[in-house]
């Protein structure tokens, strides 16, 4: 799945704490897929792209876990 993420707009997770480790941002930009980088390597990080309802499933997974 390739998609242009060279505009897109990023948002950091709120789980991700204040001095920089583990950062994962995500955007809602593109119907029906969610790119996700690190944001440490915001410039250079790649870019995974994952469809909606994989990625749906995935966090209210997460949300679940202790």
């Amino acid at each position: 799945m390739r998609a242009d993420v060279n505009q897109v707009t990023w948002r950091k997770s709120s789980y991700s704490n204040g001095d920089g480790g583990s950062c994962v941002e995500v955007s809602d930009d593109l119907p029906g897929i969610v790119p996700v980088r690190d944001s440490k390597l915001a410039d250079t990080s790649p870019v995974i792209v994952f469809a909606a309802a994989p990625w749906v499933s995935f966090i209210r997974t997460v949300q679940h876990c202790p």
